[in-house]
């Protein structure tokens, strides 16, 4: 058949699904009338005293939350109703299928499905599986063995097919580069239809798993760690609620960024926390109000590798043995009560419980055993022997802290490394604590003075993860044993040189089991252009001695420019290649990126007293003509128009086109430290990159072969 009368077909195709998704809209639309009049009069009921009314009342609302979610996915496939189009052989039950896969599932009643969610398993075939001969995984059930005949990737803008591609979207496709080389707005929408096979395996692995993901900038790492949720909720609904999931990054700007997202992948009430922020929640109220959490603290280094936290393990565990299993326990009367054997028995056994945990555990015990062996005993008896051993473990009575204990701990470290923690001994006794302080006051609670197990949370999703050291894993993964981490990093952007992660062995060690967990490498990069990537990979032999090279899809844009203008002169040209991309290139987001935050405070201030607001501070798009809001109201928002960044703050974004702020020698040195903040700078930029300096640019730029 011609491509032409192909074509014909999928867009008669194409108009009958949309026909479809408009009866379904109209429906919904007169459904959702008919739901909010029933809620509002089931509401006055109960508030008038008809309590019995109040399950139909939840009942009605679910149903109306579920009828407004099925509303806006067919409103959102009439703009792009499908991308994908799989026909196989089902092996498995001899039937021949033809499906057409989108972003959302749309379907015409309960049992006729028109358009197949990307979540769904049998998705994996568009994904994953090349003609012939496959099988695709189902969650809880056995593969499904297929016989694929055709898949087809379609070009869909609203009611026209502009065209499709045969077989595998491969990464120099051009439909993909034709995505990529759109204004950053307008890829997430896009990218459903491009996922790469390396990114889908991640997206679609187990939940009962950890799962590291190295990528390199722009590999989509954010984006996978997005879709996997969505994945996971969507196929995994009986085990996970919404709830359960947290999102943990470096940065409210970063949370922002990601939580943008996830409407449009169907996901809503997933929580998002700074680690900073999650360590204390995790430990409810044993992390006082008083306590002061410090951005950067002392002896961090030392604290935030791995053997500190096997130290303070061994400390935990003698302070257990002395308060447990110091002697066998006999009554005179009564005879063995508890061996300290039977004690270890039952310890071995529960490792995951507290000291104050294990004391009621045995407490209850000997009640246990008093109750047996005074069972000829008269009541008197036996509650007089009730009363002498209650609480024979006791603990709790000495009322201990966790920054106590913490104090005792790096006290007896002090006595075999003179002079290593006396910053931090003098920083606690402050009540002053910086993140790895927390992660082992944290270990402390966990391991001493926990009451009651915590289970609030069962996945957790940790962007950037690279910028945090081992303990901090070590601690949350002991704190919550039953559930799983998918941790998306990239070490040679590890802007926290000294504390954070610069391979992943560590991590490795603290969190995985042999044989169940896994390491992805993500090595292609689909964020910056040919160019861009140019500049990277100058940077990046100076960033990591590891082999995470980049391997950029197929994109040219322009080259990196270069200008060194007079410390007078700076300001001004800035402002030109602002105006230039706003104009020329119509970006919509645009990143000045500096060394530290005093010094973009500087360029804001500087671009302000030129009278240039408008371009040097953060804004946000209210129409095609105007844009209000600066950086100071903004706060850690990541919003549309100019934003004056330090590097920290931009770890895991991405931006239009970005201007790096004085990139020489003095603000990035030649060694790995400074090389991996500059690397990060550069990775930031989609689709063009500018250097701005008074002064030579640093020799990390000026590598050659």
């Amino acid at each position: 058949m011609k491509r032409e009368e192909e074509l014909r077909l999928e867009q008669g195709h194409l108009q009958g699904c949309l026909q479809i998704v408009r009866e379904n809209i109209q429906r919904y639309e007169q459904a959702i009338g008919s739901y909010e009049a029933e809620i509002r009069d089931l509401y006055r009921a109960v508030q008038g005293g008809e309590t019995s009314l109040y399950s139909q009342l939840v009942a009605s609302q679910n149903i109306l939350e579920h009828t407004e979610n099925s509303l806006r996915k067919n409103r959102a496939a009439l703009k792009k109703a499908y991308f994908g189009r799989i026909d196989y052989r089902d092996v498995t039950f001899r039937t021949e299928e033809s499906l057409y896969i989108g972003k959302n599932g749309i379907q015409r009643d309960r049992d006729n499905v028109i358009i197949v969610d990307w979540r769904a398993p049998v998705s994996t075939v568009y994904y994953e599986n090349g003609i012939g001969a496959g099988t695709y995984p189902v969650p809880g059930s056995e593969a499904v063995e297929i016989d694929l005949k055709r898949k087809r990737t379609y070009d869909v803008d609203g009611e026209t097919v502009l065209g499709f591609y045969e077989d595998d979207v491969a990464a120099n496709d051009e439909l993909l580069v034709k995505y990529l080389s759109q204004n950053k707005e307008a890829v997430l929408g896009d990218i459903i239809a491009t996922i790469q096979k390396e990114q889908n395996q991640i997206i679609r692995e187990t939940p009962f798993k950890n799962i590291i993901v190295q990528g390199v900038a722009g590999s989509g790492k954010t984006t996978v760690a997005l879709h996997r949720i969505s994945y996971l909720l969507y196929n995994y609904g009986e085990h996970y609620k919404p709830s359960e999931f947290c999102i943990v990054g470096s940065s409210d700007m970063l949370l922002d960024y990601i939580a943008s997202g996830l409407p449009e992948l169907d996901v809503r009430n997933v929580k998002q926390m700074r680690m900073d922020v999650f360590l204390p929640y995790l430990m409810e109220g044993a992390f006082k109000k008083k306590y002061v959490l410090l951005k950067e603290g002392a002896e961090e280094e030392r604290k935030s590798k791995l053997p500190f936290m096997e130290k303070l393990e061994c400390f935990l565990r003698k302070r257990i043995e002395e308060a447990l299993f110091q002697n066998d326990i006999e009554d005179e009367e009564l005879g063995m009560l508890m061996t300290r054997e039977n004690m270890r028995t039952i310890w071995a056994g529960t490792q995951d419980l507290s000291l104050l945990q294990l004391e009621k555990l045995f407490n209850e015990r000997l009640a246990s055993r008093i109750r047996f062996l005074t069972t000829e005993e008269t009541p008197g008896k036996r509650k007089e022997k009730l009363l002498e051993y209650r609480n024979y473990f006791h603990s709790k009575d000495k009322k201990e802290t966790e920054p106590g204990i913490y104090l005792e701990f790096l006290s007896e470290l002090e006595e075999t490394e003179p002079g290593a923690y006396c910053k931090t001994i003098a920083q606690v006794q402050k009540q002053q604590f910086d993140l790895y302080d927390t992660a082992a006051i944290a270990l402390i609670w966990k391991r001493i003075l926990l009451k009651k197990q915590t289970d609030e949370f069962s996945q957790i999703f940790v962007d950037e993860a690279q910028d945090f050291g081992e303990t901090v894993y070590y601690a949350v993964s002991r704190i919550l044993p039953k559930c799983y981490f998918t941790i998306m990093g990239d070490v040679s952007q590890n802007i926290h040189y000294e504390t954070g992660m610069n391979d992943w062995e560590g991590l490795k060690c603290a969190l995985f089991q042999e044989g169940r967990d896994s390491l992805y490498l993500l090595c292609k990069s689909y964020r910056n252009t040919i160019e861009i990537s140019r500049e990277a990979e100058k940077v990046l032999r100076y960033a990591s001695r590891q082999a995470y090279r980049i391997e950029p899809v197929i994109r040219h844009g322009r080259e990196a420019a270069y200008y060194q203008e007079k410390p007078e002169q700076l300001i001004s040209r800035l402002q030109m290649i602002l105006k230039d991309y706003q104009e020329r290139g119509g970006y919509q987001t645009i990143a000045v990126i500096t060394r530290n935050q005093e010094e973009a405070d500087e360029v804001k201030w500087a671009l302000k007293k030129t009278d240039e607001r408008k371009k040097a501070q953060t804004l946000e798009k209210t129409d095609e003509r105007k844009q209000t809001h600066a950086a100071e109201e903004t706060g850690d928002r990541f919003v549309n128009g100019v934003m004056v960044l330090p590097i920290a703050a931009t770890k895991g974004l991405e931006f239009d086109g970005v201007i790096v702020w004085k990139p020489d020698e003095a603000h990035y040195g030649k060694n790995p430290r400074e090389a991996k903040l500059l690397y990060v700078a550069v990775t930031r930029a989609l689709h063009e990159i500018s250097f701005l300096s008074e002064t030579a640019f640093t020799p990390l730029l000026q590598y050659t072969m």
